[in-house]
């Protein structure tokens, strides 16, 4: 079974990366989501992902704070795409989590989105356009969704002329 596979670096990132999950349930595309962190549980983490792939996961999501290296580890461990959730919490506001993040080294990708929940909603959307290549269903309701969120700006739109008219 085709999953993707939300890998969190700690419980206090729960409730936000529950918008990344409760995204995926909207589209019917199905995950699973653990706690493993890079620091304090590498083991852990290297086994979940060869567990994972052995069960069908097709992307990975991670999301981490601060030193933010858990999508560089999962980077490391297999060639499955990994989308980096920065998480803010920090001193720095997550800033040190993006650029933890984003600045890998050449050979291990992370696709990295924004600082917390629309990073983590983001995140969703970027694995089912992934899983959509080969998923023309999926494909089909990610465009729907595409002109639903386009007809209700044209919307908000026109509600706003007709009260400053």
């Amino acid at each position: 079974m085709k999953f993707v596979s939300i890998v969190i670096g700690s419980k206090s990132d729960y409730e936000v990366m529950k918008s990344c999950s409760d995204t995926l349930e909207a589209f019917g595309v199905s995950y699973e989501m653990i706690i493993s962190s890079a620091h304090r549980s590498p083991e852990r983490t290297k086994e979940y992902i060869e567990k994972a792939e052995k069960k069908g996961a097709q992307v990975f999501i991670a999301a981490a704070g601060m030193a933010a290296h858990l999508a560089g580890v999962l980077s490391s461990k297999t060639v499955k795409p990994i989308i980096g959730v920065p998480m803010s919490g920090s001193a720095l506001s997550g800033i040190d989590a993006l650029l933890s993040t984003v600045q890998m080294p050449a050979g291990m990708p992370v696709a990295t989105v924004a600082i917390g929940k629309a990073g983590a909603i983001n995140s969703a959307y970027l694995a089912m356009q992934i899983l959509a290549l080969d998923n023309e269903e999926l494909a089909i309701k990610l465009k729907e969704d595409r002109i639903a969120k386009a007809k209700k700006v044209e919307m908000d739109s026109m509600e706003i002329e007709t009260i400053l008219s």
